[in-house]
């Protein structure tokens, strides 16, 4: 093999390791789930703490409209289904009996997460267009949207409340790597760590009757 020929293969083995380089950064961080236990149902108590919750099951059987999908036309979307509002009003129940103070609601846009939210909480929520959801964006659209999430998560919350985001699987997994089920399933942030918030815990909905035991 001459010089030049060594030269030409080295200079492709660069830039192949150079892509996956790109593609590792590119790439979700690996995650690994955590159950919570009743202390961490304590130091929801104790309030300091934001909940990520997915919104209840949907009618699969009808998919959102994309790309002529409308925030305000629930025509154009795919909704809760009977066992999703079932779901949700018990997730909420749930929350009230375990003495877990609410603060801040923020909610995406989407139809199944409005009603998820009015299922849990009532009407006392806001509207939030960063946790919309993801899953048909670009890389370039989601972007902006992942850095105000991770800007949501890392906002300190007061002694005595908790901020709640009734939001989707899609966003959080492009943000943490977690792709967050079964539906219903609570995921619990700290504000601490080197991103500025940290992960905790999650509660889906089967483990709700062992912590409040």
């Amino acid at each position: 093999m001459t010089l030049a020929s060594c030269r030409r293969l080295l200079a492709a083995c660069l830039l192949l390791a150079n892509t996956a380089l790109a593609a590792a950064d590119d790439a979700p961080p690996v995650f690994s789930e955590r159950l919570a236990t009743r202390e961490t149902l304590e130091q929801l108590r104790a309030g300091g703490h934001v909940l990520y919750i997915r919104h209840g099951y949907t009618d699969n059987s009808r998919a959102d409209r994309f790309p002529d999908l409308d925030p305000n036309d629930c025509a154009s979307q795919r909704l809760l289904s009977d066992e999703g509002r079932a779901l949700m009003r018990e997730v909420g129940q749930r929350l009230r009996a375990a003495r877990i103070p609410v603060g801040e609601i923020l909610v995406s846009p989407m139809c199944r997460t409005l009603d998820s939210a009015a299922l849990l909480f009532g009407d006392k929520f806001s509207l939030s267009e960063p946790l919309m959801y993801s899953a048909n964006m670009t890389s370039d659209e989601k972007k902006p949207r992942l850095a105000a999430l991770a800007a949501i998560l890392r906002e300190p919350v007061g002694a005595g409340r908790n901020r709640v985001l009734v939001a989707h699987a899609p966003n959080l997994a492009d943000l943490i790597g977690f792709f967050v089920k079964p539906e219903g399933t609570v995921v619990v942030f700290a504000q601490r760590g080197s991103k500025g918030y940290e992960y905790v815990a999650s509660i889906p909905p089967r483990l709700w009757p062992e912590l409040l035991r």
